[in-house]
């Protein structure tokens, strides 16, 4: 069926804004590798590892919502997931944190596919539903198996992850972990939405019927996109528990799923670097505000309000804006 659906061949000028987007990335990835060498303590450095986490978990929402069109509210639920598979493995099963973080995604993917096969066959907010319920049934779980995650009191003893005899637990060895793994998403994310399948997500998210008509696959494009979603929220839950050495449950509730959603609105729903700014907010914005009881929730309610109101295509957009104006390309 992808034979009706044939992209045309790039124009040049496609080509030169294609290849002005891979020079813009990875410049951008080469002066964050310098962080480590200009923070000025290790907790600085370790938040740049998190930030990178962050960046997993809402470039894969804004891969799901943003370019498909199809809204998930259990992405903390496969993050946790991909956490707790990780965690028990290495802690308690003895796996090394490598084979963890090769079991993560694939489990996440498994339970996405296990909830869309029948979900995603319906029209409207029916997946935004299941998934609530799937979110519901994770952190019950999380909290209820008590013999293999520890309960309320979380999942200790996680190990770090070691290459060579190398220990990557250390703040700036995990950082530059986090950093080529976030690199390689960000680079396939910007390789998947300039291919044929990148065109025929975004047919999904403007018209299933219209997408159907064009000879995209609707149903196929739907599951793999929900599965690679969920499989990048458990590399994210494994980078996550194993730079902690912990995970609790309470990191992976509903509240949290809301948050991330809201994350992605804020930077940019379909737009490349949206996943970047909403990442670098979620990161940033905790930290700033520690020092002010509940100001954080505040401060993302008024921003939430903003970006309905005045900003639909979030800071990415803005940003793509004022480029435009410029006369560059975005």
């Amino acid at each position: 069926m992808l034979s009706k659906f044939k992209g045309s061949s790039k124009t040049p000028a496609v080509a030169r804004s294609a290849g002005a987007s891979l020079r813009v990335l990875g410049l951008t990835w080469l002066i964050l590798a310098v962080w480590p060498l200009v923070a000025p303590n290790d907790y600085l450095v370790s938040l740049g590892g998190t930030f990178f986490i962050n960046l997993l978990l809402v470039l894969s929402l804004n891969l799901l919502v943003g370019y498909a069109g199809q809204v998930s509210l259990a992405h903390a639920g496969f993050f946790g997931l991909g956490a707790y598979t990780s965690g028990v493995l290495s802690a308690s099963l003895g796996w090394s944190p490598w084979a963890g973080l090769a079991a993560a995604p694939v489990l996440c993917a498994l339970v996405a596919l296990f909830v869309g096969i029948p979900t995603l066959r319906l029209r409207g907010h029916y997946l935004a539903m299941a998934t609530l319920g799937l979110n519901a049934i994770l952190s019950v779980l999380f909290v209820g198996l008590v013999g293999i995650t520890g309960g309320p009191n979380g999942l200790i003893g996680v190990p770090s992850f070691t290459l060579a005899g190398w220990d990557l637990g250390v703040p700036a060895a995990f950082f530059f972990l986090a950093w080529t793994v976030a690199g390689l998403a960000m680079l396939g994310l910007r390789n998947l939405v300039q291919a044929r399948a990148g065109r025929g997500l975004r047919a999904l998210a403007a018209s299933d019927i219209a997408a159907a008509c064009m000879g995209v696959p609707v149903l196929r494009y739907k599951l793999t996109v929900f599965a690679l979603s969920a499989a990048l929220a458990g590399v994210a839950g494994s980078l996550y528990v194993h730079q902690n050495n912990y995970a609790s449950p309470e990191t992976f509730s509903f509240f949290n799923s809301v948050l991330l959603l809201v994350m992605a609105a804020i930077g940019g729903l379909g737009r490349y670097w949206g996943g970047f700014l909403g990442a670098l907010l979620f990161t940033a914005l905790p930290e700033l505000m520690r020092s002010i009881h509940d100001a954080e929730l505040l401060v993302f309610g008024v921003a939430m309000i903003v970006v309905v109101g005045y900003l639909p295509a979030g800071l990415a957009g803005l940003l793509d804006n004022r480029i435009k104006r410029r006369g560059g390309q975005p």
